[in-house]
């Protein structure tokens, strides 16, 4: 079975797949459909870059990928049960294609044998750096109103793709200059294929400027909820206003069938919104 480079066409194919790995326990839960489908049409990724991503098909379906992580240097490695002997070919392709000057790391499920057999052989050593997946359980799950003064805005990110942006700009620290932001974000609409709106979530101040923002990912063919990503312009923090808008897109994600929804994080904000840890995933690395 030969790799093939990944194409546009086989973008459903690939969220297909995504889907796939994790069916059967949820295993590989740090790297699903939603995770890909958020970096493939963020403003950093170099989609000139993505035939980089190497896949492994069945017919149709693509049973094992090697898909880089926004930039070279750290890497998803997986393949779908049954196909466990692609372990040495995806590791030697990921090492290959998509390193960077200081190497590769990939993260991997602890319980995965044949993957950390392959990535043992295949040069990687288990290192410090760990990828922690909080889960909380969306069954009763209630809402949290927004203070006074504040009000829900549904966000498209074709229509409010500059209120996105300039909200994620001020709330992961990169300043409140509106001139600042204007030269330096090009103001591109994202146009995400299972995007639903309802469950991107903004809050307006009084005046009606955007002080926070929450998105979670669902498809009606899977029964867990991603959040990615959330953030408060740093003048409104502390008030609460992320923790209302995640359980507002949590309530709803649960409405439309999520039973969890899930994290890439480690930080207490989401354990005091009742998050516990799912999984943890150890990364090994190999160095140039």
């Amino acid at each position: 079975m030969e790799v093939q480079p990944f194409r546009e066409e086989d973008y459903e194919a690939l969220c297909r797949f995504l889907i796939g790995i994790n069916r059967p326990g949820q295993t590989r839960i740090n790297w699903n459909w939603a995770r890909f489908e958020w970096m493939y049409e963020h403003p950093e990724f170099d989609k000139s870059a993505g035939n980089a991503i190497g896949l492994w098909r069945e017919g149709e379906e693509i049973v094992g990928a090697a898909i880089y992580d926004m930039y070279f240097g750290e890497a998803f490695c997986g393949a779908l049960p049954g196909y466990e002997a692609l372990y040495p070919a995806i590791l030697d392709y990921a090492w290959a294609e998509l390193r960077d000057d200081k190497g590769l790391g990939i993260s991997l499920d602890p319980a995965d044998a044949p993957a950390w057999a392959a990535a043992r052989a295949a040069g990687f050593v288990p290192a410090e750096q760990r990828e922690t997946v909080l889960g909380l359980d969306l069954e009763g799950l209630s809402p949290t109103p927004l203070p006074t003064g504040y009000r829900l805005l549904e966000t498209d990110p074709v229509r409010d793709a500059e209120i996105v942006l300039w909200t994620l700009w001020q709330g992961f620290d990169h300043g409140s200059d509106r001139a600042e932001f204007a030269r330096e974000t090009e103001i591109v609409p994202q146009t995400r294929r299972h995007f639903d709106p309802r469950l991107s979530l903004a809050a307006l101040d009084p005046a009606g400027e955007p002080a926070a923002y929450c998105c979670l990912w669902y498809r009606p063919d899977t029964d867990y909820a991603y959040v990615e990503p959330v953030c408060t312009v740093p003048a409104h923090r502390g008030r609460g206003l992320a923790g209302a808008l995640l359980t507002e897109a949590a309530v709803r994600a649960g409405r439309l069938g999520a039973k969890r929804a899930w994290v890439i994080s480690d930080q207490a904000f989401y354990r005091r919104l009742g998050f516990g840890t799912e999984r943890v995933f150890p990364f090994l690395w190999k160095k140039l």
